[in-house]
């Protein structure tokens, strides 16, 4: 398949993003208890201190994630997802390394996620760990839960 990839700052606007999201908060209520679901809504996803972004294939929207500063020198990545019709054709990844490009332009020296520990999050765990993320303690305002994987990275 022939991909036409555009990764653009996204002010959540759009129905598709807004629906993948929903999608994305549904998800994560549906595999882990409420207490132990981590997401930002809509509100959250367009403070100051957060950047989304929304990956294209030509003009079909393919996933999204953003960027969260904890401080000047620690990111989170937050809002992962991929759209299911997208899924295993490189959208995580291209998100991933946008970010995480994006930290190091920044100036951050370690980026950081929480993700679900269960078998819904396999994939996500894989491809973080590809992209040279390994599994940590709890961090900012986390707590240790087991239905989470902390991991992070330095950069």
């Amino acid at each position: 398949m022939n991909h036409r990839w555009r990764i653009v700052v996204d002010d959540l606007s759009g129905a598709e993003v807004r629906a993948l999201l929903q999608q994305h908060f549904a998800g994560m209520l549906a595999n882990s208890p409420p207490g132990s679901c981590h997401f930002l809504d809509f509100g959250e996803l367009q403070s100051d201190d957060v950047t989304f972004w929304s990956i294209w294939d030509d003009w079909i929207l393919a996933g999204c994630g953003a960027l969260k500063q904890l401080d000047p020198a620690h990111g989170e990545i937050k809002s992962m997802r991929v759209a299911d019709s997208h899924r295993g054709q490189g959208a995580g990844h291209r998100m991933l390394m946008h970010i995480v490009a994006e930290a190091k332009q920044r100036g951050y020296r370690r980026l950081s996620l929480e993700t679900g520990s269960g078998t819904a999050f396999a994939d996500a765990q894989r491809l973080y760990t590809r992209a040279g993320f390994a599994e940590c303690g709890a961090f900012a305002d986390y707590r240790v839960d087991p239905f989470s994987c902390f991991m992070t990275m330095s950069l």
